[in-house]
């Protein structure tokens, strides 16, 4: 059985949003942002794992497309959790990387599949 660098690290990534709505949550009591924050951040290795199971190459694209567009949208809340001093700096650098490592992974993904489908 292969393993999953995207399904690894997308894990990995909902860990740490785990644990940064958590301190946000108690820390901060603020729940409206850091919830959305959670939301999207978490859908994305679980779309990914959707993928896996996708009926066809068609159907693994529109999943993994989906799992981009909710890692662009984590992107949003957390340059707003920065914005607005919920989060540091320096700790939006640290999740913000891994975030945009996770997106360039992910459309990598998406055109190679396009792109054997053109074959």
């Amino acid at each position: 059985m292969s393993k999953s660098i995207l399904k690894d690290k997308s894990f990995l990534f909902a860990i740490r949003i785990v644990n940064l709505y958590k301190t946000i949550a108690e820390t901060k009591r603020e729940f409206v942002m850091s919830k959305q924050v959670y939301r999207s951040g978490t859908a994305i290795g679980a779309l990914i794992r959707e993928a896996q199971n996708a009926e066809s190459k068609l159907d693994f694209i529109h999943k993994l497309a989906i799992a981009q567009k909710e890692c662009d949208e984590t992107m949003y809340w957390l340059e707003l959790l920065k914005a607005t001093e919920y989060i540091t700096p320096i700790e939006f650098d640290s999740i913000s990387k891994d975030n945009l490592e996770l997106l360039k992974m992910l459309k990598s993904s998406i055109l190679t599949v396009k792109n054997s489908l053109k074959k």
